[in-house]
């Protein structure tokens, strides 16, 4: 399912970014990878997408094949990485899809350049703020991973050579389809976390999960999300709904049944069609609002 994508390296703010593409028509898509993930957590997505969308799959800096060279890697700076894509791609604006941690920098970047946006989709997102904080109380319920994942240095420290160990342990703990990551997908994974410095995206963006609450706070309520919003749950239904309420005004829930927290990869047939009648309608409206009558549409 991943032949029709083509790969490619965009050389913007300061970074080194892989992305694939895929589709020649219609409104793009950017899918944004969580943790433990890259870009192929799209893998089974992105060609159902793209028979009528244009399709685009990033690796944030210090994931994936991107860069994990010096500089920041923390949500802002990852949220202006996605604006320059966008702006590299020529496309704009975009149906952008967060999942999982990445919540965090697409909402920062769907809210400081709004224009770059036509729609926001949240798949078991959480944000700082709203809620991410509590995953990382074990005395409330939370993971111990959150916190050791954000310690400056210490995930290479420990996982070096053991970074297979540590995302099958991850992998596995979250899903409820258990045979939708396989074992080849599960090498993929770990080549790019395996990586010199693979590991330092994941501690950048966790540390802004735990520390950017204030951040995420002032900008929701200074710019509040007003392009529509998908929220898609799996195991953790309601929450993506809840935070997505609370920092947009258009919001549709959805949950898709039988998955656990990586949707994309255990329902990608459902979460495509899902988000493909979404982005129909958005696009829809779109011309409705925006076509004078008479004229020709079309992307």
């Amino acid at each position: 399912m991943t032949s029709s994508v083509t790969h490619h390296t965009a050389e913007i703010n300061g970074t080194s970014l892989h992305y694939v593409s895929a589709g020649t028509t219609g409104s793009p898509i950017l899918l944004v990878h969580g943790w433990p993930e890259s870009w192929w957590a799209f893998r089974a997505v992105i060609p159902r997408l793209a028979a009528d969308h244009r399709v685009f799959a990033v690796d944030l800096r210090g994931f994936g094949d991107s860069s994990t060279a010096g500089g920041d890697h923390d949500a802002a700076t990852m949220a202006e990485d996605l604006h320059h894509l966008v702006a590299h791609l020529g496309v704009g604006p975009v149906h952008v899809t967060c999942q999982d941690i990445s919540g965090g920098p697409v909402f920062q970047f769907a809210a400081t350049h709004p224009g770059d946006v036509l729609s926001f989709t949240a798949v078991e997102t959480a944000l700082p703020g709203y809620g991410m904080e509590l995953l990382a109380d074990v005395t409330g319920g939370g993971s111990w991973h959150v916190g050791f994942l954000a310690a400056p240095g210490v995930p290479e420290l420990f996982l070096a050579g053991r970074e297979r160990v540590m995302l099958d342990w991850a992998i596995t703990s979250m899903t409820v389809a258990r045979d939708a990551v396989t074992e080849a997908d599960l090498d993929e994974f770990t080549r790019t976390y395996a990586r010199p410095g693979g590991w330092r995206g994941t501690e950048g963006l966790y540390r802004s999960a735990l520390t950017g609450g204030d951040t995420i706070r002032a900008l929701a309520g200074a710019r509040p999300l007003t392009v529509p919003v998908l929220a898609v749950d799996g195991i953790n239904a309601p929450f993506t709904e809840q935070t997505m309420r609370r920092i947009a005004t258009d919001v549709t829930a959805v949950r898709i049944p039988q998955v656990g927290h990586f949707v994309a990869q255990e329902a990608p047939v459902a979460f495509a069609a899902t988000l493909g009648d979404f982005t129909t309608r958005v696009d829809r409206s779109h011309r409705d609002h925006r076509t004078p009558p008479g004229a020709s549409v079309g992307y």
